[in-house]
């Protein structure tokens, strides 16, 4: 490298520190992580580091409708900058998708891509009892999923390592999650997903799992949801802290199915730092 570009390099790592410029750990950023090959489909998720993290970190459900598709890196730091900026690392977890595939395959993924992360937890700098589970929507019933259907492993096989690590979070933060598939499961055009078997939608509900074992969750909701009524986040609040889980319900006055208002996603942001500051403790 010549004298100039190194005397170029240093001025620009400088005006950075003085600008407070963050780089959100761009050399460790990890992308496609294959957690599991399914008859071919390779399943994956992404490691998204922050510039200063404090070992903790939230794996984001990439799933909408329980559609499912990569989010470009830059997406993911301009929509959770505020966590990065706090020192989370972020894990956005990606599903098989609609319309092939249905709301147990996506369970049944996202469960297994928590394991995968926490056997590599140390690769990633992340301390894997230190892991929050956040989603929206259907992002939101598959974090709920992860966080209340949780085990100590698949297996004791030794030589199935991912298969055999927990599955557990530590707090779970979902937003205006539907929590009872057992009335909407079948065919749908907007939500093709739900065209399952009707026997399996007790197996994949929220509602049903609620025990002593979870962890804590906050849930963020709209009065004004149409599509995934506010109910849904009042019933599962409450059959938490029937069972003595720490739940904490956050209700938006006016929000519809989706946080537009900027107000309201200022406040969801304090709440969720608070929240996770308060479960997933310090480094």
């Amino acid at each position: 490298m010549s004298r100039r570009l190194v005397v170029n390099a240093r001025y620009v790592l400088a005006l950075c520190v003085l600008l407070g410029v963050t780089s959100y750990g761009e050399d460790l950023i990890r992308e496609d992580i294959v957690y599991v090959d399914r008859d071919g489909i390779e399943v994956s998720y992404d490691v998204v580091p922050a510039a200063e993290p404090n070992g903790a970190a939230v794996l984001i459900m990439s799933s909408g409708g329980w559609f499912s598709a990569k989010r470009p890196v830059d997406q993911v730091k301009q929509g959770f900058g505020f966590l990065l900026d706090a020192g989370y690392t972020l894990v956005t977890i990606r599903h098989r998708s609609a319309p092939d595939f249905k709301v147990p395959d996506a369970v049944d993924d996202v469960q297994l891509a928590v394991r995968h992360v926490r056997h590599h937890a140390n690769d990633y700098r992340i301390d894997p009892t230190r892991m929050a589970a956040m989603g929206f929507s259907s992002g939101g019933h598959l974090t709920l999923m992860i966080a209340l259907d949780s085990d100590e492993g698949l297996t004791s096989d030794p030589d199935d390592l991912v298969a055999s690590t927990p599955s557990h979070v530590a707090a779970a933060i979902a937003y205006f999650p539907p929590v009872d598939l057992e009335n909407i499961v079948g065919p749908s055009e907007r939500f093709p997903a739900l065209d399952f078997d009707p026997s399996l939608a007790t197996s994949v509900s929220p509602i049903n799992f609620a025990d002593q074992e979870d962890p804590p969750v906050l849930f963020l909701h709209g009065t004004a949801d149409e599509l995934v009524p506010l109910q849904n986040s009042v019933r599962m609040h409450e059959a938490l802290t029937s069972v003595d889980v720490e739940s904490q319900l956050s209700v938006f006055e006016g929000a519809p199915h989706g946080f537009r208002d900027p107000a309201h996603q200022e406040r969801a942001r304090t709440e969720i730092l608070a929240f996770l500051s308060s479960h997933l403790g310090e480094n």
